[in-house]
């Protein structure tokens, strides 16, 4: 209903784009909606039990996104179903709490049924959860228990596995698992105060969703307080139920207040919480908390609210103190490593960190007192994620290479020494190793349009089973350099129809912020463009200055202004381009992106008509004082301190010399990138007197249903078709 709703919506905005929509391809589209690119039916978040011999996995059907428990036996090679949320619920619906929902938007979670689950550690029993309800299943009999309570979020195991802690009703609560008994160890919580839950700012910029961390022999666990008393309120209100209270979110958008966290360790059982001291005022992000080994303290690190200094900190979790055992500086901006920083040895007297502190991503031994042992990684080696640490054999797994749009899976010798590429065949590859490090779990997606996951055991490579539909043909990608003044990483799409010597319109489908690699080997993020290209245009991709995968230098150039150098390197790497490959029509070039992409298409069409011949924008940031804290800030500091980074970086500055087709998207129940954005932009449109066209859609930042992302992509399309027409 939503859906077919949401069609009607937006015929309100653009009805006279019905007789041009483009048909030909309805069904193509319908089948990379429905299949969500042909992901659906492989394995999701894969996990070896304790003694290595099984592999559990969710999946769902090939165009099913609810989400089953699955188990496959390496040996015999026999996968068996352990539980659908249909034995669960039974005829009754799913249903997600606003909190759930927004952690799974956090998340990019778009998929129904379970979303994770919790395998305890002797394998012989896991947790899931579904409505807000949790469940205990014994491996042996499938037998599912229904635990006490309801409405709990962030569920996950004790390591001795007797216990589960969840939050409900923003207290932290910890289920006794023998004696099916459960209660709240943290107290006091109100509108304003939360326990146990990362805030929004963690969740979506930090990449740190957990709230609370089990301490390694079970007795204590650490958690978080929040205090969103000052944080700005922000209300999304459902259009199609005017009658129905709004959602509430804390929302801190750059320049105003943020949560203010602290750090508690309380007993299992309860009692009295023991806080710990750091300058919180100086350092008011908490960015890490690792707990992993009794030999090692508990470990945070704590950010400067400039993002230019963080402190490495070893807390003692009986009296509150803590010692600094590692200090990180940057004139422009600390990124954070994606994963969980530090990784400590079992003996506790080293650790691995991660550092740019040399003008490029390095991974790094260092003894327990912070002191500098040795690189593990070369400056020059790419590294972009640590997997597994291999004490018994002295090496640790770590994502990288030297090709910045391929990510390959390495040996590090712990020792230091040369390191060895266990993959071979240009992609992104990942991993998920075994308790004791002799198997892992390899998923890949590849150049030559292949995708899935292995289970790797010595020589032994044994597919896990996908149920996932074979696409009939692939997307026709060059992967190529944009050399002009800079080189950039570029990816050419052209229709499968392509008639060599024809000029082709260019739709050039951006991203060009941080944080994303929009130029990658993994073909089968191309299929949207390729049914973009079918239509009669050659899609281009270019990753200018400020995007992920080179050095330091690289992106931090964008520091104070997030858009002149990313537009010049678009139009650099497009002329450039074009000279390589007479069939780009640069008299006919339109632009299309989402989220940042929006923003940058916005901003492309506004200021470069005379290369932007119309423009896309799909939610898009538009004023930067209006977005979150710990982004915002990051690229354009403090807007008291930095007001003419945020004008220039403002697309409404720009609104009075639009001249080109501009159209704009937004959800309206958008929790990212709020639809004021949009409005804003509209507005000042409207004022100056310049033609657009607007497109409000009853939705989230993310677009997931199918029927919507074929209207949305045809609507698109269409509106290309009489801006840049006509097509070959």
């Amino acid at each position: 209903m939503i859906a077919r709703l949401t069609w009607v919506f937006a015929f309100v905005f653009m009805s006279t784009l019905h007789a041009e929509e483009p048909m030909s391809s309805t069904a193509f589209f319908r089948d990379l909606a429905e299949t969500r690119s042909y992901s659906l039916g492989q394995p999701v978040s894969p996990k070896f039990t304790p003694d290595g011999k099984t592999v559990i996995f969710l999946r769902g059907g090939a165009r099913d996104p609810v989400l089953r428990l699955f188990a496959f036996d390496i040996a015999t090679q026999h996968e068996r179903e352990l539980i659908t949320p249909a034995q669960l619920l039974g005829s009754a619906e799913e249903k997600l709490s606003p909190e759930e929902k927004s952690r799974r938007e956090r998340a990019r979670v778009s998929t129904r049924g379970f979303a994770a689950f919790q395998l305890s550690k002797d394998g012989t029993r896991l947790v899931v959860s579904l409505s807000g309800k949790l469940y205990l299943l014994t491996l042996a009999d499938l037998k599912a228990v229904e635990l006490p309570g309801q409405g709990w979020i962030d569920p996950r195991l004790s390591p001795d596995g007797k216990y589960l802690a969840a939050v409900a009703d923003n207290e932290l609560h910890v289920i006794d698992l023998e004696a099916r008994t459960a209660k709240a160890i943290t107290s006091g919580a109100t509108s304003t105060l939360h326990h146990g839950v990362a805030e929004f700012v963690a969740q979506e910029e930090m990449d740190r969703r957990e709230g609370y961390w089990w301490s390694p022999d079970s007795t204590h666990l650490a958690y978080q307080e929040n205090d969103e008393a000052g944080v700005e309120v922000r209300y999304i209100a459902d259009p199609l139920q005017p009658n129905a209270k709004p959602q509430t979110q804390f929302y801190p958008r750059a320049g105003t207040a943020n949560t203010k966290v602290r750090l508690g360790v309380i007993a299992r059982t309860g009692g009295t919480t023991q806080w710990i001291e750091w300058d919180r005022e100086a350092y008011p992000y908490l960015a890490r908390v690792v707990w992993d080994t009794l030999a090692a303290p508990l470990s945070i690190l704590v950010q400067n609210r400039a993002q230019q200094k963080q402190l490495l900190l070893a807390a003692d979790p009986a009296i509150g103190k803590t010692r600094v055992l590692l200090t990180e500086t940057d004139a422009a901006w600390l990124d954070l490593d994606e994963v969980r920083m530090p990784v400590w040895l079992n003996s506790g007297k080293q650790f691995i960190w991660t550092t740019e502190r040399n003008g490029a991503w390095q991974m790094e031994l260092r003894n327990a007192n912070g002191t500098f042992v040795r690189a593990l990684t070369s400056v020059n080696f790419g590294y972009r994620r640590f997997v597994a640490l291999d004490e018994k054999r002295q090496f640790v797994s770590v994502l990288g290479g030297t090709t910045p749009t391929d990510v390959h899976l390495w040996q590090v010798p712990l020792k230091g020494g040369t390191a060895k590429q266990l993959s071979t065949d240009r992609g992104i590859h990942s991993a998920v190793f075994s308790d004791d490090r002799t198997s892992y779990v390899h998923s890949f997606q590849l150049l030559n349009g292949s995708s899935g996951s292995e289970v790797i055991s010595g020589p032994d490579k044994i597919a896990l089973p996908s149920v996932a539909e074979t696409p009939d043909s692939l997307p026709n990608v060059e992967l190529t350099k944009a050399t002009g003044a800079q080189t950039f990483d570029a990816a050419i799409i052209r229709p499968h129809k392509f008639v060599r010597g024809q000029k082709y319109p260019v739709i050039v489908s951006v991203y060009a912020g941080p944080t994303t690699k929009f130029v990658t080997s993994a073909l089968r993020s191309y299929f949207i463009d390729q049914w973009t290209a079918d239509q009669g245009y050659i899609v281009v991709r270019i990753d200018g200055r400020g995007t992920p995968g080179y050095d330091r230098a690289w992106e931090r150039v964008v520091r104070g202004n997030l858009i002149d150098i990313a537009l010049n390197d678009q139009i650099d790497g497009l002329k450039a381009l074009a000279a390589q490959y007479p069939e780009l029509d640069l008299a006919r070039v339109g632009v299309s992106g989402w989220s940042f992409g929006g923003y940058f298409s916005a901003m492309a069409t506004i200021r470069r008509p005379d290369i932007f011949r119309a423009g896309v924008a799909g939610a898009p940031v538009v004023t930067w004082e209006n977005y979150d804290t710990h982004y915002t800030e990051r690229y354009l500091g403090m807007p008291a301190d930095a007001p003419e980074a945020y004008r220039v970086s403002n697309v409404t500055t720009y609104a009075k010399d639009l001249k080109q087709p501009l159209l704009i998207i937004h959800g309206l129940t958008d929790d990212n990138v709020y639809a004021q954005h949009s409005l804003q932009l509209v507005d000042a449109l409207f004022m100056a007197g310049k033609a657009y066209e607007f497109m409000p859609m009853l939705g989230t930042h993310m677009v997931s249903d199918p029927i919507v992302r074929q209207s949305q992509q045809e609507r698109i399309m269409a509106f290309f078709a009489r801006a840049l027409g006509p097509i070959p």
